[in-house]
């Protein structure tokens, strides 16, 4: 039983440690130097595939090991959760992001989604991962969850702080107008979210990752969790 969750725990290091330290500036220069970027970011990725791939492995051989336990109305949280979540997923894909890797601020900073949050592909991981790991009292679902929030949000900051150092002045533009807390800028009146930022069709496309997502759960965790 403690190896296999040693195993996880090893597995979901190499995942979320891996991200941290291979795209830290210090070892990501020279290695990109060396190899070339697109030869780097093959590299990267491959090792990341790895990794997720082990972790998905060590998650599905892990042994149940309860921890704490919720009344069965929490089990709503997910229910709650992950529409939002998804939406922000396809916000994310479906508009330019200056905060993706190598982005740029344009004339227009906050395009669509990026006025909810400039990070919306890593919140809507974060939202995954906290919503599941509050329901699911067990050590793995701990790891695994706990691992992947930790990445998504503390992967906000890293990002920030990489545009900030690269692009200070367009890094100012865009802070001015986005938050990275969601909604937190529309809130103070730093942004103005109109429904056609959204459209009816981004909705139509998070309502289907929705319910695909809840279809290939059982396939997808290989366990009984929420």
């Amino acid at each position: 039983m403690t190896g296999s969750l040693t195993a996880l725990a090893l597995a979901v290091l190499a995942f979320v440690g891996g991200h941290f330290v291979l795209s830290s500036p210090p070892l990501r220069r020279p290695l990109a130097g060396a190899l070339g970027e697109r030869a780097f970011a093959g590299a990267y990725s491959a090792l990341m595939l790895a990794a997720f791939v082990w972790t998905v492995a060590a998650f599905r051989a892990a042994p149940y090991v309860p921890l704490w336990e919720l009344p069965r109305g929490a089990r709503m949280i997910p229910v709650l959760v992950m529409p939002f979540a998804c939406l922000l997923f396809v916000g994310s894909v479906t508009v330019r992001n200056p905060t993706m890797v190598m982005g740029a601020v344009a004339a227009d900073p906050a395009p669509g989604m990026i006025k909810v949050t400039r990070h919306p592909m890593l919140w809507a991981f974060g939202l995954w991962a906290l919503a599941h790991l509050v329901v699911n009292g067990e050590a793995a679902a701990l790891l695994l969850f706990g691992g992947i929030a930790v990445l998504a949000l503390a992967g906000t900051l890293a990002i920030d702080a990489k545009l900030r150092a690269r692009d200070s002045q367009g890094f100012a533009r865009l802070a001015a107008v986005t938050s990275n807390l969601p909604l937190a800028a529309l809130v103070a009146g730093r942004s103005r979210l109109r429904f056609a930022d959204i459209g009816w069709w981004r909705l139509a496309l998070a309502a289907l990752l929705y319910v695909a997502l809840i279809f290939a759960h059982p396939l997808l965790s290989g366990r009984t969790i929420a």
